[in-house]
């Protein structure tokens, strides 16, 4: 299956999650001079018109980066991945959305390296000619899991692997827990960052139990909730587990989330969560 296309919902309150521990991971790797790889093993098209009628159908952007880029208040948190928002969006009119590869190739340095991978035959195009002159990045058309074979691990020795399937088969699940297998075989030093939706908490329990199976240590949640879980069909939360996370990023997700959920989920109806599913 095929059918997802990230178009619909870009730039909703789980991209901000995932876009803010995105850009928290990268600038703490950007701290030291060696370079580093990004792996984004289901990279979407890269760049998505809010205006457009996929984004203009569901309006998910409007209770999500709409009600944050302008604030004047947002926490030093942001900074790395507001610049990346204001760079495609510079006359204060909210046009663009950036995906996960666009923020990336905006916060890395010429050093470093994008590998980006998608398989859907309309996004794989336009995620090839946004990056068509950037020599820093390959981009392929490709199972994005595959690649944690393949590419890992990286020459530098240094990477963050970003893992946003579009969970439309529920073997993804278990998919997603087999992928961090692989390339942690290969690379247990690099940072693995995978985004999860909740749709039913009972799958995201299995797959927190699956990986704390595997033996790896070092898993930390981050979570926001936009409503209470519900057996209703529809996605009420959506989190990151970061593997390998830098030492900084619990306490920024701590600092960060409750201006998050303040913002985006006025109703009160919302959670946060920053714990380790295995620690050390």
């Amino acid at each position: 299956m095929l059918s997802y296309r990230h178009s619909f919902h870009a730039g909703n309150h789980a991209d901000v999650l995932k876009h803010t521990v995105q850009s928290l991971i990268i600038e703490a790797l950007k701290e030291k001079e060696k370079p580093f790889l990004y792996l984004d093993t289901h990279a979407g098209a890269g760049r998505y018109l809010l205006s457009g009628e996929h984004a203009e159908r569901t309006g998910e952007y409007l209770e999500g980066i709409a009600r944050i880029w302008q604030r004047e208040d947002q926490p030093a948190e942001l900074a790395a991945y507001m610049s990346a928002i204001k760079h495609f969006n510079r006359n204060e009119t909210l046009r663009y959305y950036p995906g996960s590869p666009l923020i990336a190739r905006q916060l890395l340095r010429e050093e470093d390296k994008l590998h980006l991978t998608e398989l859907h035959p309309s996004d794989f195009p336009l995620l090839r000619s946004e990056f068509q002159k950037d020599d820093r990045a390959r981009v392929l058309r490709d199972d994005g899991y595959q690649q944690l074979k393949a590419q890992l691990p990286p020459l530098s020795r240094r990477g963050l692997i970003l893992m946003d399937p579009p969970y439309e088969l529920k073997t993804d699940y278990q998919d997603v827990v087999k992928g961090i297998q692989e390339g942690y075989k290969r690379f247990a030093t690099g940072t693995y960052a995978l985004w999860y939706p909740v749709v039913m908490r009972q799958q995201i329990k299995k797959m927190l139990r699956d990986l704390e199976a595997t033996g790896i240590r070092r898993i930390l949640q981050i979570e926001l909730g936009v409503r209470p879980d519900s057996d209703q069909r529809g996605m009420t939360a959506s989190g990151m587990i970061v593997i390998n996370p830098p030492w900084k990023l619990e306490q920024q997700m701590k600092n960060v989330l409750p201006w998050l959920l303040e913002t985006l989920v006025p109703s009160g109806t919302g959670h946060q969560l920053v714990k380790w599913v295995v620690p050390e």
